[in-house]
């Protein structure tokens, strides 16, 4: 198991393009994946469990991976989060 503590970087926050995004590349690997936001977490793989965590810009979410492609799902995932969506 691997956790990698990220900040939304988007300045309209993780809203549902984003959340999509982060859903489809997280739906492509077998390892299980949550995203923890102030003590609420959703599963990953989820649109609308990432999309109620209203995470706007600057919110601190903890990404959690755990199964066998572990290590490239955490990858993806935070390189989605860094990206601003041409916004």
């Amino acid at each position: 198991m691997k956790q990698k503590t990220v900040r939304v970087k988007n300045k309209l926050g993780l809203h549902a393009r984003p959340s999509a995004l982060v859903v489809k590349a997280a739906t492509k690997y077998r390892s299980d994946f949550f995203i923890e936001k102030e003590g609420t977490r959703v599963n990953g793989k989820s649109i609308l469990g990432v999309m109620m965590l209203a995470a706007e810009c600057g919110s601190v979410l903890e990404l959690i991976v755990d199964g066998v492609d572990e290590d490239y799902l955490l990858e993806e995932i935070e390189g989605i989060l860094n990206q601003d969506f041409g916004e």
